[in-house]
This record gives C-alpha cells, structure tokens and sequence, in this order.
C-alpha cells in the first residue's frame, strides 16, 4: 500500500456555483426508487457497501456511476452515507443491452 498525506478533496469543493440535475438523472432516481428491492436490517453506522457496474463499454468509468447510485440508496433505504466507511466497486464488462448493478449493505 502506498500513503499520500494530503486532505482527500470533496466533490462538493470541485466545482463553483450551482449544479441542476438533468431530466436523465430525474428519470433515473425515479426508476431506481422503483427497482431497488425492499431491504431491513440496514445498519445505521460503520456501513459496509459493495457495488458492481455491469458496462457494456471498457471506456466507462465506474466513478462516474458511485455518487449517483448511492444517492439512490441513500434515498431508498434512509441511511446516512457519511456512516459509510468501506465501499468496495467492481467493474465487469458486457454485451450491449446487459448492463446492471450488483450492490450489497452490510
């Protein structure tokens, strides 16, 4: 493992002035609310999530997709994402028209 001593930066510190959700991104918060499976027995802190994005493209970055989905479950399930302290993210690569998200809260 390798150390770098520095303050990690926050996405909220990356950018000046507001940002407005796209209709896409409405569409897709509806439709997660809508797919995620019932869940109990969600902890409410040390937080353990596993995600795995199935992209039908190698050129797709799974960072691109955490901040979204997990807004979703956040959304979803009522948990508070700073209580989150492992989130381990899988990428796998498939055909067009297969992709999916495998997620797991413990």
């Amino acid at each position: 493992m390798h150390k770098v001593n520095i303050k990690p930066i926050s996405i909220n510190e990356c950018f000046k002035g507001r940002r407005f959700r796209t209709t896409k991104y409405d569409t897709y918060i509806r439709q997660m609310m809508f797919l995620l499976p019932p869940l109990k027995n969600i902890p409410a802190k040390d937080i353990k999530v596993f995600i795995e994005f199935g992209y039908s493209s190698m050129l797709s970055d799974c960072d691109n997709a955490i901040k979204p989905f997990l807004d979703c479950l956040v959304k979803k399930y009522g948990f508070d994402d700073r209580y989150i302290v492992e989130l381990n993210v899988r990428k796998r690569v498939v055909n067009k028209g297969d992709e999916y998200i495998i997620f797991e809260i413990s």
